[in-house]
């Protein structure tokens, strides 16, 4: 029996959905596809190949043909990935623990790779403010074994969420996660969302998303927002509306902006993130475990740099 395309759980979702549009495989070979960015103005997506310590390109435009080709090899196990303001590439680094930009000459700049004056973890995830500033995660997966990184004993005492201002500097805004992972703003930037996604066969670690208030590069009054049923929250975007699409085990998962899940696309592989991409925003490209995917939506991705 073929499984369905969608679950339907609030009549909402069906005027998110595009009923012509089914699920793509644009490519496979990977050993855990991850990072996913957009870039309207090449026509192209990047993402990370973590264990094959690549960041592959695919190239969406039909006039000017389509296909994959490794955009960079030796990666140092890139996970997470934006653009800033600029259109520069901000990118988190596993096997070098930090976050660094690609400048447009190609060369590489370290925005942080330490913290009061010990190393990272790994950090997995980030985003940019509209001020400028650089937000991202920092759990432990990269170096948790020699797998997505090198193997190491933390030297951070949290699991925490940093923001780096226009200066440089460097401030923890969040500490009490058990492994913070995917972060995204609200389209007004009023909130900032953190899945936290500690990998347990024991239920009672969590596997939600949190939400907090954003207030002069400070967060406050954090909460759970909502819980995924199926597998981890990892990567997450939200769309002009405010709806959240989270991946999870079994797909990608939408949340109305009050927490309500409004339902599901199934995916045959484990997603671990996305991203709205194509000129109208209205693509969404899927890491999944071994492959990228995508599948037309009727909403439309917050504008992001």
């Amino acid at each position: 029996m073929t499984q369905p395309q969608y679950q339907i759980d609030d009549a909402r979702f069906g005027f998110l959905t595009v009923g012509s549009s089914s699920l793509e495989k644009l490519y496979g070979g990977c050993r855990w596809a991850e990072g996913p960015v957009w870039f309207n103005d090449l026509g192209c997506l990047l993402w990370s190949d973590i264990p094959n310590q690549r960041i592959l390109r695919y190239a969406a435009n039909p006039l000017d043909g389509q296909g994959v080709s490794v955009f960079r090899s030796q990666s140092n196990f890139a996970n997470g990935h934006t653009r800033d303001g600029q259109g520069r590439l901000v990118s988190c680094e596993h096997g070098a623990r930090r976050v660094t930009r690609t400048e447009i000459d190609g060369s590489i700049t370290v925005l942080a790779d330490q913290y009061k004056g010990k190393r990272l973890n790994s950090p997995n995830d980030v985003i940019v403010h509209s001020d400028g500033s650089i937000w991202f995660t920092d759990p432990t997966y990269g170096i948790m074994s020699d797998y997505e990184g090198y193997r190491a004993t933390p030297e951070q005492p949290v699991h925490g969420v940093y923001r780096i201002d226009t200066s440089g500097q460097i401030t923890l805004v969040a500490d009490d996660f058990a492994q913070p992972n995917g972060l995204v703003f609200s389209p007004d930037e009023s909130k900032l969302y953190i899945a936290d996604s500690a990998f347990s066969h024991d239920a009672s670690f969590p596997r939600h998303i949190r939400v907090f208030d954003v207030a002069g590069g400070k967060l406050s009054n954090g909460r759970v927002f909502a819980q995924i049923d199926n597998g981890l929250p990892d990567g997450i975007r939200i769309d002009v509306e405010g709806n959240l699409w989270s991946s999870a085990g079994d797909g990608v998962h939408c949340f109305a902006p009050d927490g309500t899940r409004l339902g599901k696309i199934f995916v045959p592989e484990t997603v671990a993130n996305l991203t709205f991409g194509g000129p109208m925003r209205n693509r969404l490209f899927i890491t999944a475990t071994s492959s990228l995917y995508s599948i037309y939506v009727a909403a439309t991705g917050a504008q992001r740099p």
